[in-house]
């Protein structure tokens, strides 16, 4: 980066931090610490909510996850709106009605502690994973950025984000997530443009959306139902609608930020503004991946996306056998760009038989560049056994870092911090409430005044971020992160939308019941994830139906402990 890139993102950051400590200011007490008094507006409540989903994963992955397989993933969003509406009837006036801290409180009140704490504990596993993922996303950045270790890049990204946090609580989380946004909106919006004018002269949008679509990257929507496809229009109504509803009814992370809303109303406004404003927006930012894939078919991409590893190899015993390789990847490239230039003149010209023959050599060419790829890659595994094949995260990084303008770099690398550090912000204090509010509250020490419990968050929110840091250090080899996150997420989805359903709407469920069909659903989802090869949006239909049909059969056909009654 240069000089004004490094001064835009010193500027967005500083901003950043001091904003959130500004608004964070007078968090005297637990409400004002963890609720924010209860006092934000609807459009807080849904940039919030939004900006705690758009994660720098969403950023730097989804991009390169349309490069890769094309805009399919953007099904994974369709079940979405239909959860907003089903929790803004459901949980929200239930929640707000019970003026709980956590989601987890309600299921006391309705079953037990046993379930209370189980569900608890789950939400602090599955969440206390992400968190660490959402930290290595930029700080994979940093670490290509500036070669940095990417030990110094976590230890950097997360203490900066500890800071606002443990100083302001859930008001400056809030606050900060709605500014960071507003940053996020128009770092991708810039970069959508720029995919385009950078596009050769002569070629513009539709020219690029012709080449996109005839290579099979506007996939958007696919209606035939297979259990084996990952994602369809099927798997992200249904599976996507169950990952919906547990993410934004059970998750803290989420409930918190609809927690705070002023009213029902003003939760419920914010909710479904997210509803519908969460698919276009994932939808965009997929497109933006689609145009960069069309930019370099006119622009030769590198064989291998990750800097990193291709500098190892450059000095290294296969150096030549790679330069090789490269040389051939070259000529396909070249071979790519006129047959992508022929295919949009035919497109142009409507004529059908030559445009269906030049698909088809461009196609033949990508196949044959995939090849190229899949060697290079395994001349790399020959240098290092231990290298992550997979440079998905590296797609538009690299887009950025080479094609972009100067003060775009910046604007783009800050709004990829923007997004982590509203995740990470947002989870880091969900983590801390359920710790203490759940845990230490109702187990460790039941009594004690507001002071003590206020300086216990403070601790444990800045606890989490330090286990947050070490997590990421340890994220490399997960993949695609976009899919990585969702996947672990649905590990334990599944279970915990049981519980909440089972609380909301079979009333004659008692908890013991309850408590026993949730590790036995877990036991099979995990199975599924081990031992089958079912995609990962169907384990939160098969966990949530698992431990419903388990519950059913516990509460009908065998006897409760002794001493407890069956609820009316």
């Amino acid at each position: 980066m240069r000089t004004l890139d490094w001064i835009v993102l010193a500027l967005t950051l500083l901003s950043i931090v001091s904003y959130g400590v500004y608004k964070g200011r007078g968090s005297r007490s637990l409400k004002g610490y963890l609720l924010a008094d209860r006092k934000m507006r609807w459009y807080t409540v849904a940039l919030s909510i939004m900006a705690t989903q758009a994660s720098a994963i969403t950023f730097t992955s989804t991009p390169g996850q349309a490069y890769v397989d094309g805009m399919r993933f953007v099904q994974f969003y369709f079940g979405l709106p239909i959860a907003m509406v089903i929790l803004s009837i459901t949980a929200v006036p239930i929640f707000h009605k019970l003026g709980v801290y956590t989601a987890y409180e309600y299921l006391e009140h309705r079953f037990d502690l046993k379930t209370r704490t189980l569900t608890g504990i789950i939400f602090l596993i599955q969440r206390g994973l992400a968190v660490g993922i959402t930290i290595y996303a930029p700080s994979l950045v940093l670490s290509v950025m500036l070669g940095w270790d990417i030990r110094l890049t976590s230890t950097l990204i997360g203490g900066i984000i500890i800071i606002y946090t443990t100083w302001g609580g859930v008001k400056a989380v809030n606050w900060t997530d709605f500014q960071q946004m507003l940053i996020i909106l128009f770092g991708m919006t810039t970069a959508f443009v720029m995919a385009i004018v950078l596009l050769p002269k002569g070629i513009g949008f539709v020219d690029a959306l012709h080449v996109a679509g005839g290579m099979g990257k506007l996939n958007v929507i696919d209606f035939s139902f297979d259990l084996e496809n990952r994602y369809n229009f099927w798997s992200g109504l249904i599976g996507g609608m169950f990952v919906a509803l547990a993410y934004f009814g059970t998750d803290q992370s989420q409930v918190q930020r609809y927690l705070t809303g002023a009213s029902v109303t003003q939760s419920r406004l914010g909710l479904l503004f997210n509803g519908l404003a969460k698919v276009p927006m994932q939808f965009f930012i997929l497109l933006i991946g689609a145009m960069v894939f069309v930019f370099f078919q006119f622009e030769r991409p590198p064989l291998f996306f990750n800097p990193v590893e291709v500098d190892k190899i450059r000095h290294s015993a296969y150096a030549e056998q790679y330069q090789m390789i490269e040389q051939r990847y070259a000529q396909v490239a070249e071979q790519k760009s006129v047959a992508a230039r022929e295919y949009i003149e035919a497109k142009n010209q409507n004529n059908e038989s030559v445009v269906r023959e030049l698909q088809a050599r461009l196609v033949t060419a990508s196949r044959e560049a995939e090849i190229l790829r899949s060697e290079g890659i395994n001349v790399l595994k020959a240098n290092d056994p231990a290298v992550d094949p997979n440079d998905t995260n590296y797609i538009f990084l690299t887009f950025v870092m080479k094609y972009l303008p100067i003060g775009v770099v910046g604007l783009l690398f800050a709004c990829i911090f923007a997004a982590s550090m509203s995740s990470t912000s947002g989870e880091l204090s969900a983590l801390a409430t359920c710790s203490v509010v759940d845990i230490y509250k109702r187990h460790i020490r039941k009594s004690s005044d507001e002071k003590h419990y206020l300086w216990v968050s403070r601790v444990s929110m800045a606890l989490w971020g330090v286990y947050a840091i070490v997590f990421a250090q340890y994220a490399s080899r997960l993949g695609s992160l976009i899919e990585a996150v969702n996947i672990l997420g649905s590990l334990f989805y599944g279970t915990m939308l049981a519980i909440f359903l089972i609380a909301f709407y079979l009333k004659w469920i008692g908890g013991t019941a309850t408590f026993w069909a949730a590790f036995a659903g877990e036991v099979v989802v995990l199975n599924c994830y081990f031992f089958t090869g079912i995609p990962w949006l169907w384990y939160n239909v098969i966990g949530c139906g698992v431990v419903v049909g388990i519950a059913i059969i516990l509460q009908l056909f065998v006897r409760t402990k002794a001493g407890e009654s069956l609820p009316t």
